[in-house]
């Protein structure tokens, strides 16, 4: 019998809980002894121990057996519809809203799905943690790999300009010299040498097959981190989850490319997590219940190495590191673990500034003392002008805005209503860049770079607020979580696939930047309307590129007047030995049509111009792209 056969070991299990001593692996809220500063979670019940392996006889009967089904079928019910809705996407098709546009019902069914099984699971307490694993790298999947899986190419301008500054890198042994704007990797090359070294070592040609995996595979490994720091706030496994959840379905600004940015991020918040980790507030138990604060020595050599690490590798995300522990080591308890790590961060990062990227930060000091003075206008030089922009652009971006100002509001409401939060350490690393948002534009980018780091402690307490201990529940949580999750998915995917039509490369674009890297004489000049020309930048240090949408209001009228007119003075000092180049794209067109940057009809308009002009020979033609040779035309007589 059932009772006479377990009865003994729970009264044996009983009797053990009555006589161990309460060390922090077995306090109930999760802390050390002897911290001074105790997070009180809400009231309810803690889920700390395996779940079991299915439902229970003594469970709420068949609303529970069906949950438990409907939780380990959606998962992979879901993701067999996400694979079969990406066998035929009419990409051709796609305009003002990019992606959202030729997905077909069976994704956003399969989208639907999957957000629906995640909060079954949630709920559910016999959800073990690798279905949970297994909902949030579906949804990583599902985001991140349907471009990868949909396009025959790399997608995004600035990944094919980095695969370019890899490919420099190897080629000089190092730095790379005449870099002109590109030469601010010279000064923080950690991410591209690291690439370069792992083509020697693998004996591969080009990072290109695996950069195009990379914002699927950064967002994969940031799980861990994210799993880490909110396991170091709290024991509620549904917080936690939840947490991730929302971060993932939030983070829309796109900064998972092939980049030193991706690179410094996760380098970034693994140093959180494992700081956080340590804190005297952490719900984590120490390996070594008899020491209290203050960090492992290995432990904090391994912080510091990561802390060096982005350094060298990323000019911004240093002083967004610095930002976050100054504001951590205001509370005193949390001093003997964020000064060590603090004053290594200030140490390294002056270091590295005053030597190798002294000559960069030399030039550019004026404008960063000017950028100072312009705190207003550092703020909002991320709201992009939408009066020009296509119809479709202008929603996107209001949906941008609304997703990421709803976000906030509920952090901020969470942070408000669940007094434990405040005692986390993350509203103060939800406030951190915002010192840095004042102080800098970084190139119209600062305030999508602030909400991307603020992001992961904005994520928890928004969580904090849907989420709330299941003795305060008086609705099945899922009815409330879903619809809110969907919606917060629904404006995820306005940003993240919003500009597809512009990211996306066909191989007759790549075809067409390849045969003029390789037919360009070093000194030769290419001209583009916009940087959409895949694979253009290779051997960048030997050749001029010229941007027309981007250059003086004055040149761009021009331009405009009268395109052939327009080009001929940045083709100046073009000969037989070294001619101009101008490479016409689809991917070009489409940012001149979706920005409002240029007239719509400027491309047809320029090439018609080109094809009728002296000196303008077509070297290369294919449906997606044309790229004509400039050779000044010998004066008329021909004499001397």
């Amino acid at each position: 019998m059932k009772g006479g056969r377990d009865g003994p070991r729970d009264g044996a299990r009983d009797a053990a809980r009555r006589t161990a001593p309460r060390d922090a692996a077995a306090r109930p809220d999760g802390l050390r002894e002897g911290s001074r500063a105790a997070v009180r979670e809400p009231p309810g019940p803690r889920r700390t121990g395996a779940p079991g392996p299915g439902p229970s006889p003594a469970g709420p009967g068949r609303a529970a057996a069906l949950r438990f089904w409907a939780v380990r079928a959606a998962l992979p019910v879901s993701l067999v519809l996400w694979l079969l809705s990406l066998r035929s996407v009419p990409l051709d098709d796609m305009r003002d809203l990019g992606l959202l546009q030729v997905l077909p019902p069976l994704f956003w069914i399969a989208a639907a799905l999957l957000t629906l099984g995640f909060c079954l699971a949630l709920g559910d307490r016999r959800t073990r943690a690798g279905w949970l694993t297994g909902y949030v790298l579906a949804l990583v999947a599902l985001l991140h790999a349907t471009p990868t899986l949909l396009y025959p190419t790399l997608r995004y301008s600035w990944a094919w300009k980095h695969l370019a500054v890899v490919d420099a890198m190897i080629r000089h042994g190092g730095e790379v010299p005449a870099a002109d704007k590109f030469d601010v990797y010279n000064e923080w090359p950690g991410f591209f040498q690291l690439n370069a070294l792992f083509l020697k070592a693998a004996g591969l040609d080009s990072a290109v097959g695996y950069a195009a995996w990379t914002p699927a595979f950064a967002n994969a490994l940031l799980l861990a981190p994210l799993l880490l720091l909110y396991r170091s706030v709290t024991r509620d496994r549904r917080l936690v989850w939840g947490a991730v959840w929302i971060f993932y379905v939030c983070s829309w600004v796109g900064q998972d490319y092939f980049a030193p940015q991706t690179f410094a991020f996760l380098l970034f918040m693994t140093v959180m997590a494992l700081l956080f980790r340590q804190l005297p507030s952490s719900a984590l138990p120490r390996p070594d219940p008899r020491r209290r604060d203050g960090w492992p020595p290995g432990l904090l050599a391994g912080a510091v190495l990561l802390v060096a690490a982005i350094a060298v590798s990323h000019p911004l995300t240093p002083l967004l590191l610095i930002s976050a522990l100054v504001l951590l080591s205001l509370p005193r308890r949390n001093r003997r673990v964020t000064l060590p790590l603090l004053a290594a961060a200030v140490v390294l990062t002056a270091l590295w500034d005053a030597t190798v990227a002294r000559d960069y930060l030399t030039a550019n000091v004026s404008d960063f003392v000017r950028s100072v003075l312009q705190p207003d206008r550092n703020v909002t030089s991320g709201l992009t002008a939408l009066g020009d922009a296509a119809p479709g652009q202008v929603l996107l971006s209001w949906v941008d805005r609304a997703l990421s100002a709803a976000v906030v509001l509920m952090a901020a409401a969470g942070f408000a209503l669940r007094r434990w939060t405040r005692r986390t350490g993350l509203p103060l690393l939800a406030v951190a860049p915002l010192p840095l948002l004042a102080l800098n534009a970084y190139g119209g980018e600062m305030l999508f770079r602030a909400y991307l780091f603020a992001l992961p402690a904005v994520a928890f307490l928004a969580a904090a607020l849907l989420l709330p201990s299941e003795a305060r529940e008086r609705v099945p949580r899922p009815l409330v979580l879903y619809p809110v999750l969907l919606a917060l998915l629904g404006g995820m995917v306005f940003g993240y696939y919003g500009k597809e039509a512009v990211n996306r490369y066909d191989p007759g674009e790549v075809a067409a930047a390849r045969y003029v890297t390789d037919h360009a004489p070093p000194g030769s000049v290419i001209v583009t309307l916009t940087s959409d020309v895949p694979g253009l930048d290779m051997g960048y240090e030997r050749h001029r590129r010229i941007q027309l949408a981007y250059q003086d209001s004055e040149d761009t009228r021009r331009l405009v007047r009268d395109p052939l007119t327009g080009v001929e003075p940045f083709l100046s000092g073009a000969t037989g030995e070294r001619p101009a180049y101008l490479v016409l794209s689809r991917a070009q067109d489409m940012n001149v049509r979706l920005t409002g940057t240029l007239p719509d009809d400027l491309p047809q308009r320029l090439r018609t111009a080109l094809d009728d002009a002296p000196g303008f020979t077509r070297v290369f033609t294919d449906e997606d792209a044309v790229v004509y040779r400039y050779v000044p035309p010998a004066p008329a007589g021909g004499g001397p």
